[in-house]
């Protein structure tokens, strides 16, 4: 019984002194090196972790400025009809960029290189910038006070003088 396990082992076993490309005069495969992988020294010479860090942090700088297309989209989409839907959408392109400025702090707690200042900077005009869509989204639905008659009863509100509809004037 012993000899057919034997067997059995010696049919799945694998023979590794027969496979030596390098011994029989074969070329070596791409990237192979003979002295065997890599060192951990090398590796951390390749990956320098400030450099990593740089990186991330002019990611999260440039992120408001990489939502301001989107944030255009979404403009179009919800229209200026005064609705509970274009209002949400005025409501919310409003509320996170001023959110984000607050936590400008937190954000880049990370940060500690020399140029976390510019990057602060950059994050913040980009906030700016979609707070500034958003106040004009607004204007365009109406919303914001423009005029003396927005604040005042007893002035009269402008009266528009002329109308236009599909380029032909309606007066």
């Amino acid at each position: 019984m012993s000899t057919k396990l034997q067997i059995r082992r010696q049919k799945w076993a694998l023979d590794n002194t027969r496979n030596r490309s390098v011994a029989e005069g074969l070329a070596a495969p791409p990237a192979f090196s003979p002295s065997g992988p890599a060192s951990s020294s090398d590796v951390s010479k390749k990956t320098d972790v400030s450099r990593l860090i740089t990186k991330k942090s002019w990611d999260l700088a440039l992120a408001p400025l990489k939502q301001v297309p989107m944030n255009l989209f979404i403009m179009y989409m919800a229209g200026n009809s005064i609705s509970i839907f274009p209002i949400m959408m005025v409501g919310m392109l409003l509320m996170r960029p001023v959110q984000a400025i607050f936590a400008t702090k937190s954000t880049f707690k990370m940060v500690e290189n020399s140029s976390a200042f510019k990057q602060m900077f950059v994050y913040i005009l980009g906030n700016c910038i979609n707070i500034g869509l958003a106040l004009y989204k607004c204007q365009s639905m109406g919303l914001l006070p423009t005029h003396s008659s927005d604040w005042l009863a007893f002035v009269e509100p402008p009266v528009r003088l002329e109308y236009l509809g599909g380029g032909v004037s309606l007066l």
